[in-house]
């Protein structure tokens, strides 16, 4: 089916008491791997491009292959620009067919960040695609933004950001991080049900990766509607080639490599989406 927007696979998930897996893609055997891993479990998914990524390909050039994918699938596909790093580029990934973004203007203060997500939902808006904001600082590092401690998001702030933004969902900071982690975490997992009680919009966990099956769980129970997971496909992908290429060293066709890459990360994805609740939820 064409690509569809994120708004409504997100109500569904809050209405359900579940979470859409949300999973970063680099090149088209990641893409695929997670599409076939959605038809598969019978779940609503979607796939996220982060700025470097973006640099790294192109706009257009991910759209062309997640809408040719998606078209082939019988589930719900949306592509979204995860951690949009400035009005531009949200603007443009709407132009080259989006169908969601975030703006991330959480290293920004509160009234700058409300300014510039603003901005971007009222364009959005008119152009009926959803959008994404965060508040608070995710831990880590994700593309060329590092927060260099975690400020957990304040769920007053939450309710005054949410009105005046206008944004279709909320990423929120509870002790996660962006990348693996050095040691166990620690989540505010009462502070997402607080938030939950004070905005109305779906909820999203970044810096999931890494995280305990529990963990993922509770936060799922306690009001999140979207996970996102990037680096642990990442590391699904290299591992299963490093081990092709150290088991049969004389490996050339990168399409062997491929296919082993795309195995790993559909059953990783294929995992992730049973902890989240979403396998047979697409409508």
């Amino acid at each position: 089916m064409p690509l569809v927007t994120s708004e409504q696979m997100l109500l569904d998930a809050q209405k359900g008491g579940y979470a859409v897996g949300a999973f970063n893609v680099e090149n088209m055997e990641m893409v695929k791997a997670v599409i076939q891993a959605a038809e598969e479990l019978n779940a609503p998914v979607m796939l996220q491009t982060t700025p470097s990524t973006v640099k790294y390909g192109s706009l257009e050039t991910y759209f062309g292959i997640v809408s040719a994918e998606a078209k082939k699938a019988s589930v719900p596909v949306c592509l979204h620009l995860d951690h949009g790093s400035s009005f531009e580029l949200a603007v443009q990934a709407m132009k080259a067919g989006y169908t969601s973004v975030m703006i991330d203007g959480s290293h920004e203060d509160l009234e700058n960040n409300i300014a510039l997500t603003k901005r971007v939902a009222d364009v959005a808006a008119a152009c009926g695609i959803p959008v994404e904001a965060e508040l608070g600082k995710v831990g880590g590092k994700e593309d060329d933004l590092e927060a260099e401690a975690d400020t957990n998001t304040d769920p007053a702030e939450a309710k005054v950001f949410v009105e005046r933004t206008g944004v279709s969902s909320l990423a929120i900071a509870i002790g996660t991080a962006h990348g693996f982690y050095a040691g166990t975490p620690v989540l505010d997992k009462e502070r997402v049900s607080q938030i939950k009680e004070a905005v109305p919009v779906p909820l999203v966990l970044h810096g999931a990766s890494g995280l305990s099956d529990e963990d993922v769980r509770e936060c799922v129970k306690r009001g999140m509607c979207k996970v996102n997971f990037a680096t642990e496909l990442r590391v699904a992908y290299t591992d299963a080639c490093k081990k092709l290429l150290g088991e049969k060293p004389e490996t050339f066709d990168p399409k062997k490599l491929g296919t082993v890459g795309m195995e790993a990360v559909k059953e990783l994805v294929k995992g992730r989406m049973k902890v989240c609740g979403c396998d047979g939820r697409a409508k």
